[in-house]
């Protein structure tokens, strides 16, 4: 009996500390739930903590953050420096222009600081078809950035050549961060080139962007990294093989353009893509882009308009005047095109050949992008309105723009419709927008509003309460995607046409969509009737409303 009563008490013992263990394991599996739950809250919040200051540092990227680089030649400045006058902003503006040899300079001239490159004869070059001076120009962000500028977040790469609307080089780079690795920038207009050389590479007089923290890991291995590309052609190419050698991609952004091309820039400048101007390079090579004007007149005169509304310059919209049958292309700031017939808004917003390609024996297959031929029916040819002025309207808060046709011969044209040569100025009006590229990248829309000396206007109470609607609209122009004036009298020499731009809408907001929309164009030829049908053009245009 007493052998059972001490087994029955070590059972009770046994018992007892197996719940005690029991106890103290659910205590401890509990314990480490919290601490990873407590874990993960802490990195949340971290994250978010970490998220926010990224944003806020990308945010508050400004134009006192950004220096340039320019690439000059001695033998080129007094001509090259007009150039530069245009953008530079005095005081404003961080950058220095590097030349081989000096030059003479003048006090308040508008330009940056002027210095030597560093010597480069101990690096091999053995290309035979370029110049030494590539390796000198590669150099370029290295240099700049042995200077030791305070506050600097990226370098800006450029040729005294190269003109850039400061304003969207802030606008583009303010979307990455700075305290990572980046190479931004873009490819050539020409296939062939981009074959040659890379696709993966960004050219130098279009512009490139190098964050800070990369340019010191440049800096630290490029002259070994030249050494090692001796018969590479020029500086963009070897810029391009260090970022291969640093595993850093090119981070394309459309707005920064090489602009390989001859002739006229019309068809390119005209279509520009949905995206901010950052750069226009080659200026020497292709035409001015104002044909009443020499080359840095025009380009004065282009920054007029960027003075109002720079993230807006080059936008593409696009109207149809449904009574006259016409298609309006405009290009903000720049040029208005007036065609008669309906084109569609996929014609319209790819760029006619206007120009030629770097390689002149290529075809239309050598471009980087899709173009469309310059038309050879007379009666299709473009009317051109070029930007005469700008102001803004501080009591309708709108810039105005005066756009005035540019006084060719009229090519003879049988059809039997209006004809854009009886209108001698457009007149455009937007309200800036300057977080426009806040928002996802959207065409802007149009409405077209005719008008004429005695002309009598009706009002639709449908349209009342919008400001920018105040006359009949039916509804077979609403489909079009613009605002007709119904008008009376025959004074066409003095005709004017009026366009409203309206920024486009942020998702969400209620917008005019156009489906299953038809549009007729007839035209008599020798005495044929033709009828050309649209059909289906699902979304084809947004209209805030």
């Amino acid at each position: 009996m007493q052998l059972e009563g001490n087994i029955e008490e070590q059972l009770d013992d046994i018992g007892g500390n197996l719940s005690l263990n029991t106890d103290t394991i659910e205590r401890t599996i509990a314990e480490k739930k919290r601490l990873r739950k407590d874990k993960l809250e802490y990195e949340e919040k971290e994250e978010e903590e970490l998220s926010n200051d990224q944003l806020s540092q990308r945010q508050d990227t400004e134009l006192k953050h950004i220096c340039f680089g320019i690439a000059a030649s001695s033998s080129l400045w007094d001509k090259r420096k007009e150039y530069i006058k245009v953008w530079w902003k005095p005081k404003q503006t961080r950058g220095v222009v590097w030349l081989d040899n000096k030059v003479r300079t003048h006090a308040n001239e508008g330009l940056p600081e002027i210095r030597i490159s560093g010597d480069t004869s101990k690096f091999k070059y053995t290309n035979s078809q370029g110049t030494r001076s590539a390796i000198r120009i590669s150099r370029i962000i290295s240099e700049t950035l042995k200077l030791g500028m305070k506050d600097v977040r990226w370098f800006m790469m450029g040729d005294d050549d190269t003109v850039f609307i400061v304003d969207n080089v802030v606008r583009v780079l303010s979307k990455y961060d700075h305290t990572q690795y980046y190479y931004v920038g873009s490819s050539s207009e020409s296939h062939i080139q981009n074959i040659h050389f890379s696709y993966a590479m960004a050219y130098g007089g279009g512009g490139f962007a190098i964050s800070y923290p990369l340019a010191q890991e440049l800096a630290k291995m490029q002259d070994r990294c030249i050494q090692r590309y001796p018969a590479l052609y020029g500086s963009d190419d070897r810029m391009q093989a260090c970022m291969a050698e640093l595993g850093v991609p090119l981070t394309k952004e459309r707005g920064f353009h090489q602009y390989d091309v001859y002739g006229d820039l019309l068809g390119l400048l005209g279509a520009h893509p949905v995206t901010p101007l950052v750069t226009l390079h080659h200026l020497d090579v292709v035409q001015p882009i104002f044909p009443t004007m020499n080359r840095v007149q025009s380009l004065k005169h282009l920054m007029k308009s960027v003075k109002k509304d720079s993230g807006s310059i080059m936008q593409q919209s696009v109207c149809y005047d449904n009574k006259r049958q016409w298609s309006i292309s405009i290009s903000w700031g720049y040029v208005v095109q007036v065609l008669r017939g309906v084109l569609s808004p996929r014609e319209l917003e790819m760029p006619t050949r206007t120009f030629l390609n770097w390689y002149k024996k290529a075809d239309y297959t050598a471009y980087a992008f899709n173009t469309r031929p310059v038309t050879k029916n007379p009666c299709q040819k473009a009317f051109l309105f070029y930007m005469n002025r700008t102001r803004y309207d501080p009591i309708k808060k709108q810039i105005i723009g005066t756009y005035s046709r540019y006084k060719s011969k009229p090519p003879f044209c049988t059809w039997q419709m209006d004809s854009p040569e009886e209108i001698n100025s457009i007149i455009v009006s937007k309200r800036p927008d300057p977080l426009r590229w806040q928002r996802s990248a959207r065409r802007d829309c149009c409405r077209v509003r005719s008008k004429r000396k005695k002309s009598t206007k009706y009002k639709s109470k449908r349209y009342q309460s919008l400001s920018f609607a105040e006359d009949i609209v039916s509804t077979k122009a609403l489909c079009a995607g613009f605002e007709l004036v119904k008008r009376e009298g025959n004074d066409n020499r003095s005709a004017l046409i009026e366009i409203v731009l309206v920024t486009a809408s942020a998702p969400g907001e209620r917008c005019c969509m156009v489906e299953n929309c038809e549009r007729e164009e007839e035209n008599v030829r020798g005495g044929e009737k033709r009828v050309r049908r649209f059909t289906n053009w699902t979304q084809l245009y947004y209209l805030v409303t």
